[in-house]
């Protein structure tokens, strides 16, 4: 090595002599001074004749021996860290002198053993990369067996164990993925086989084994296979509930834990060549990243079915509360392009809120006005959307944001999604007004109008639907629930009240009575067949079915009372049992059928 370094140094005053000399005069002055240094300095050892390659090669016979030894080992060289490290420092004395010598190649001894050196760093080189590949290996699939085999977890209790990302809630933590030692060795590698332009074979095997432990964690979260679309849209909606949820879990491990742990190491493994570093980190996480997208974009644009808005909605959320992560973690420019689609899919899947509610909206315009409810009672259609809105509006936040940039410009008030919501209430009404048209009693119509109307207004008024809609909205409906009651009353009962009036002009107390009793006859079999078919007739609200009866009985009871009252002092028709043979009800008996209405049969309560 004596030997070898002295040529080293006579290359070295060659070199120099040969650069600061601008023509050979100068550069034979600058050897001369060189030589009254040191006597290996003269004239005879630094000349250009002395140049011959005989050093280099001598230098060439000595790196071969030692590298040979290493290369033809039949044992890991890392496995002694005084083999890798003497390794390590031949091929950086084997790549020096190659650059040394480098600016005589056209000298043909020299560029002969260029030749030959170059074939050395190669043979380096490729024991590097399978030393990097089986110290990457090995932990890999240590770690793998290790968690497939709880017995060999407790004989080897003291063995390096990597960890494998599983399920966690708490996702403020980054995993050290290897040792510090190993990855320091790594770095040692990288380092070389980058610095002799063997960077793109370093990177692939470095990614092909992180990209191995990376999808081997995606699995354990739950994704055990790479869905397509195809085979995302074909799922049972119970299927895709379970399989929504473990993406959610999966995702937010994902980009919060793994990637960034990813991340780190690729950092630190590839220190001070960034452009490495990123696209190794590409390679390793881009399947896996591709898989997630795939999903979500899978959901996007999958069915708009109505029922389908909430486990959208939630990997809407996800998707956008994981934005910072997306573009932390891929920040470089070879993930630009999975930053972008993630981008994309989360505004796709905006989308298809918006075309859930477009969706809801046709549900409503279709359904048919067949069959009338019995009774008159809540219409299942009322009770789906008010039910489905409410449950909506507990993502309030996350749908004015849907709506606002459906539109382009921020609305600071969220009108967009309450203009959307007082659309969807304007559909309903407009169907529960054609659906009412089924019913060829205008009475039982009011009926139908008054629940379904007061169904609407209670669930608006208690949660953030009455918060979007306004007071004022909530004050028109009521309004026009009142207006149905007063439309019931007419249409049922004004007919009736009607025989109750008495006509002062009739001639004489016979003509008088005669009316009377006729008026009391007819009022007795409309007033006993009208309360058969209404108590059969349901009002599910108990203050509104209340509200009706008090209403009536407000309206009937003064003005029978009196009727009678008149009628029993009529002549004869008051004295005893006349009177009797006429009048069927008593105030009372009045007062307790119209407290018998409106309850309903069995299936009309349903």
């Amino acid at each position: 090595m004596a030997e070898n370094g002295e040529e080293k140094l006579l290359a070295v005053a060659r070199h120099i002599a040969k650069t600061l000399g601008h023509n050979e005069t100068m550069a034979d002055d600058i050897l001369q001074i060189f030589s009254t240094f040191d006597g290996r300095f003269s004239r005879e050892n630094l000349s250009e004749g002395h140049q011959d390659g005989s050093a280099l090669e001598r230098t060439l016979n000595s790196l071969e021996t030692q590298i040979s030894r290493f290369v033809s080992a039949d044992h890991p060289i890392w496995s002694d860290p005084a083999d890798s490290s003497a390794f390590l420092e031949t091929i950086d004395e084997l790549v020096t002198i190659t650059r040394e010598w480098s600016h005589v190649a056209n000298d043909k001894s020299v560029g002969t053993c260029l030749t030959r050196a170059d074939e050395l760093i190669q043979q380096s080189m490729f024991r590097i990369e399978e030393e990097f590949r089986t110290l990457m290996e090995s932990f890999v699939v240590n770690n793998h067996r290790i968690d497939s085999d709880e017995d060999e977890v407790e004989e080897e209790e003291e063995a390096v164990q990597i960890p494998v990302a599983q399920p966690l809630t708490d996702y403020d933590v980054i995993i050290d993925a290897l040792p510090s030692a190993t990855i320091n060795d790594l770095h040692e590698m990288a380092k070389r086989m980058l610095a002799a332009g063997y960077g793109k074979s370093c990177s692939s095997v470095y990614s092909a084994c992180r990209r191995e432990f990376v999808e081997e964690s995606m699995s354990r979260l739950g994704l055990h296979k790479k869905l397509s679309i195809e085979e995302v849209h074909k799922m049972t909606w119970h299927e895709l509930e379970d399989e929504i949820d473990r993406w959610i879990k999966a995702v937010n491990v994902a980009l919060r834990i793994l990637f960034p742990s990813e991340r780190r190491l690729c950092d630190r493994v590839f220190f001070g060549f960034a452009s490495a570093a990123d696209l190794s980190f590409m390679e390793v996480v881009r399947g896996s990243t591709v898989q997630l997208l795939n999903f979500a974009d899978a959901i996007a644009i999958g069915s708009r079915s109505p029922e389908r808005l909430f486990k959208v909605l939630d990997v809407f959320e996800t998707m956008r509360d994981l934005m910072g992560e997306f573009e932390s973690v891929f920040s470089d420019q070879f993930c630009l392009v999975l930053r972008n689609e993630a981008v994309t899919i989360w505004k796709r899947l905006g989308e298809a809120v918006r075309g859930i509610f477009m969706e809801l909206e046709n549900l409503i315009r279709r359904d048919p006005a067949k069959a009338a409810v019995p009774g008159g009672g809540l219409h299942p259609i009322t009770r789906y959307v008010m039910n489905y809105l409410r449950a909506a509006c507990r993502s309030r936040q996350t749908l004015e944001q849907v709506f606002e940039e459906s539109n382009g410009v921020p609305s600071k008030d969220g009108t967009l999604l309450a203009v959307q919501m007082s659309w969807i209430m304007e559909l309903l009404e407009s169907n529960l007004e054609v659906k009412s048209k089924v019913y060829k009693d205008p009475a039982l119509c009011y009926v139908f109008l008054m629940n379904n109307g007061r169904y609407i207004v209670q669930k608006v008024k208690d949660g953030d639907l009455g918060l979007l809609l306004g007071e004022d909205w909530i004050r028109k409906h009521n309004a026009k629930v009142r207006q149905y009651h007063s439309s019931y009353q007419r249409s049922a009962w004004n007919k009736m009240l009607g025989l109750l009036k008495v006509d002062n002009t009739a001639a004489g107390m016979n003509g008088l009575g005669k009316t009377m009793k006729e008026k009391l006859k007819q009022f007795n079999v409309q007033f006993d067949e009208t309360c058969k078919v209404h108590s059969t007739w349901v009002v599910f609200d108990e203050q509104l079915r209340e509200e009706l009866r008090i209403s009536l009985a407000r309206l009937l009871l003064p003005a029978y009372g009196n009727f009678i009252g008149r009628f029993q002092n009529l002549g004869d028709l008051g004295k005893g049992k006349n009177a009797d043979k006429y009048i069927k009800f008593g105030v009372e008996d009045i007062e307790t059928r119209i407290n018998e209405l409106f309850k309903g049969s069995t299936t009309a309560r349903k």
